[in-house]
């Protein structure tokens, strides 16, 4: 059986970054991974509602990265900021960061966004 997927947007918040990303899932992309240390973050849950795809903890269970729709984190700017953009994977950033660190030079504004919050996620017709 086929499940039903949408498309969403997903923009920048107050004083964030990048962006905006277009996501939509389809049968092998279809996890919304939070790596937020606390949970699913409810950024990841309402991204997960809107699209169809499945919110998971990035901390208790990762996703193959072939399977993961978008990563949301909470971080300031060193570590998994980088990561996940390094990888080509869509990286949403609750904080309002900007490219740095190590990494810096694979936060691209087409695959990582920052400063998100709940009203910053819309359906895309």
């Amino acid at each position: 059986m086929t499940s039903v997927y949408r498309k969403v947007r997903v923009k920048a918040g107050p004083g964030g970054w990048g962006g905006p990303l277009v996501l939509e899932p389809d049968e092998r992309r279809n996890k919304v991974m939070s790596v937020t240390g606390g949970g699913i973050h409810p950024v990841a849950q309402r991204i997960a509602e809107l699209t169809g795809a499945q919110a998971i903890d990035g901390f208790f269970k990762p996703a193959p990265d072939a399977e993961v729709l978008c990563v949301v984190i909470d971080c300031g700017g060193t570590a998994r900021v980088g990561v996940y953009p390094m990888k080509r994977i869509p990286t949403i950033d609750i904080y309002p960061a900007s490219p740095s660190g190590p990494l810096a030079s694979f936060i691209k504004e087409d695959v990582f966004v920052s400063g998100v919050r709940l009203d910053d996620i819309e359906v895309v017709a």
